[in-house]
């Protein structure tokens, strides 16, 4: 079945996958070092556990868009996760930046990434497109 915007989603999924990917090997294999790289301050040694628990969640859901995006009608529940998590994300980055608890320089890509996955994946969600009418 053909769909409207496919190649905008095919790109979305798999740039979706890469980020998530990315962020989990690194608060994998360097916790520290990726949380620094951001520009947090130094946190007790526990909360590299929690890196540890947040990398498993974002290689998982790498993984989901991987598959999503070379199956988008097959995969549609992982994409509309994603569309959830990712807002999830924006409201929350920007509840605690609004609180002063984190900084625009620390958030970094985390203040408007989530919104624009959020958006191109509801733009290229697969709509079917209306078959043309016969000719006689």
């Amino acid at each position: 079945m053909a769909y409207q915007n496919a190649k905008l989603l095919s790109f979305t999924l798999w740039f979706t996958a890469i980020v998530q990917c990315l962020l989990g090997v690194a608060f994998l294999v360097a916790p520290g070092q990726t949380s620094q790289m951001f520009g947090l301050s130094a946190a007790p040694g526990w909360t590299h556990w929690l890196f540890g628990m947040m990398a498993a969640r974002f290689l998982g859901f790498g993984y989901g868009m991987a598959l999503a995006a070379r199956n988008p009608l097959a995969n549609l529940s992982w994409i509309r996760a994603m569309i959830v998590i990712q807002a999830i994300d924006w409201i929350v980055t920007l509840y605690y930046l609004m609180a002063g608890a984190v900084t625009l320089a620390q958030v970094t890509t985390a203040s408007f990434l989530p919104a624009i996955f959020v958006v191109l994946l509801l733009v290229s969600y697969p709509k079917p497109v209306a078959a043309s009418p016969a000719k006689p």
